[in-house]
């Protein structure tokens, strides 16, 4: 990376880890030079990433839309339509840090190549699916490869923009496509599905790999690698057993609920599979995951903020997803219409905000304030009623969300990787992305969760009559995104408290 968060103007150095700092200098050799791309192929390198990242941002909600037809068409229950979106969340959020090492330890440009490749097979197997199962099968596919395409891309990121002014530009794209991808996802859906049909969620993912992979194979410079002689699969297996059940755990929790025997016993064996991968990655020489690239106050900060955002946010996409739908009786289209100012919004705090403070101010100073801002977008939503209009509620709520969350992200994607060896940017990078979907599942199933409980209480205390049901549904979700609020505050408190980075010394 082009420079370390603890001390803002020191540049890392390209050799080796030295031998005390948890992994042994031996263990690595290198197997491609660091070679820089000209500055215009840097542009037109992060263009083919961008585009990368904003089909896996995609994938995150552009299914959701198309369910209902997709388990009509197959023939599926209700019981299973939810591991349409299990299956995928299950292999991408397990895999992540095996990825991320995939791509240090073998060329990020070839991980970034045969992940989209992957990718734009799964989605065209998952778009001619014949039956229900091989559907499952094609979302867990994309998954996989989600978990190696996205670390390396943000990694590709990391060590191709070094200079403070062009690093903050760079991850400004980044950081507004991850917070726009989402609501993008929904618009899309929601047109695929009306207008053509639900497998064409799928197949819209066939020509944006391909595009992305024959542009990267073009400008894409050889990437830094590093090979170790022996790979950590104790660590691999534990890790990814503990994330899959961890994410595993919150999935079954939406239905079954926080208190029932399976997720409690589920997240007993996530905790005591991570327990141990921590205690492996202590003692092995060549660990899955350097646990000083987590210990770090900044970038450990960083991971934290980027949980309590991402699950704040999933809030208010879930709720506002329903109450447009269900409450305010809004076509998929007219959904996903109604959050284009929140995308717009996402875009105006990565460009206007996060990227022209970037290089100025230190870190918290852009995210602490927009972690607050954020939150007071979901206060705005705990107003909602019934009968409240979308101008004087959802909108001002949307904005507030957009540009708060985007002065989170942009920084924090951009911290998350700093201060790393630049042989080990895709494991940093793939714990930034393992810390959001952590959040995402944990956030989902927390907030739906309290919703379902204020909706049935609320139900419970009053009568019967036309109405009462939405008014029920409308009260969970406010009680919900006030909770949503709370998880937004707490990462600004963790921000303040953690993150210390001074602001970037001015080279290029």
């Amino acid at each position: 990376m082009s420079y370390a968060l603890a001390s803002a103007n020191e540049t890392p150095s390209p050799l080796p880890p030295r031998k005390g700092e948890g992994e042994a200098e031996e263990n690595y050799q290198l197997i491609e030079k660091p070679v820089q791309p000209p500055i215009q192929g840097r542009w037109l390198a992060l263009g083919f990433i961008a585009l990368a990242q904003l089909m896996v941002a995609l994938d995150a909600t552009i299914v959701s839309i198309a369910l209902p037809s997709a388990q009509r068409a197959l023939g599926a229950t209700d019981a299973e339509r939810q591991w349409v979106i299990t299956a995928y969340t299950l292999a991408f959020g397990g895999l992540l840090l095996l990825g991320g090492r995939f791509a240090d330890s073998f060329g990020r440009k070839r991980t970034f190549l045969s992940a989209l490749v992957g990718f734009a097979l799964a989605s065209a197997l998952g778009g001619v699916a014949p039956s229900f199962g091989i559907l499952l099968a094609a979302r867990a596919l994309q998954g996989a490869f989600a978990a190696l395409l996205a670390p390396t891309a943000l990694s590709l990121l990391a060590v191709t923009f070094t200079g403070p002014r062009d690093r903050a530009r760079a991850f400004a794209v980044y950081g507004s496509i991850a917070g726009s991808g989402a609501a993008i996802g929904l618009l899309l859906g929601g047109i695929l599905t009306q207008y053509l049909n639900w497998r064409w969620c799928l197949y819209v993912n066939v020509p944006i790999a391909l595009v992305a992979a024959a542009g990267g194979w073009r400008v894409l410079a050889g990437t830094r690698g590093a090979t170790a002689r022996r790979f950590d699969i104790p660590g691999v297996l534990l890790a990814t057993g503990g994330l899959v059940a961890l994410v595993y755990a919150c999935t079954q929790a939406v239905s079954a609920g926080w208190g029932s025997f399976g997720v409690i016993a589920v997240l007993l064996a996530s905790a005591v599979l991570l327990g141990l991968f921590i205690v492996r990655e202590t003692r092995t020489a060549a660990p899955l995951l350097p646990l000083r690239i987590v210990l770090d106050r900044n970038r450990g900060g960083a991971y934290l903020a980027v949980a309590c955002t991402i699950a704040g946010m999933f809030g208010a996409f879930l709720f506002l997803t329903y109450y447009l739908q269900v409450v305010l009786h809004y076509s998929p289209v007219q959904a996903g219409l109604a959050f284009l100012p929140l995308t717009l919004a996402s875009q105006a705090g990565s460009w206007g905000i996060a990227s022209v403070l970037m290089p100025r101010v230190p870190a918290r100073a852009i995210m602490a304030p927009g972690a607050l801002v954020a939150a007071a977008g979901m206060l705005v939503l705990t107003q909602i009623q019934v009968n409240s209009g979308y101008l004087t509620h959802v909108l001002p709520a949307e904005i507030l969300l957009g540009m708060g969350v985007a002065c989170v992200m942009v920084p924090a994607f951009s911290i998350g990787t700093l201060g790393v060896d630049p042989r080990q940017a895709g494991v940093a990078a793939a714990t930034v992305n393992t810390a959001s979907q952590v959040g995402g599942s944990l956030g989902t199933a927390l907030l739906n969760t309290v919703a379902a409980s204020a909706t049935a209480a609320y139900l419970a205390g009053h009568s019967r009559s036309p109405g009462v049901l939405a008014q029920g549904l409308v009260h969970g979700y406010s009680v919900a995104t006030g909770w949503a609020a709370g998880l937004l505050a707490v990462g600004a408190l963790l921000i303040a408290l953690l993150i210390n980075a001074n602001k970037p010394a001015r080279h290029n």
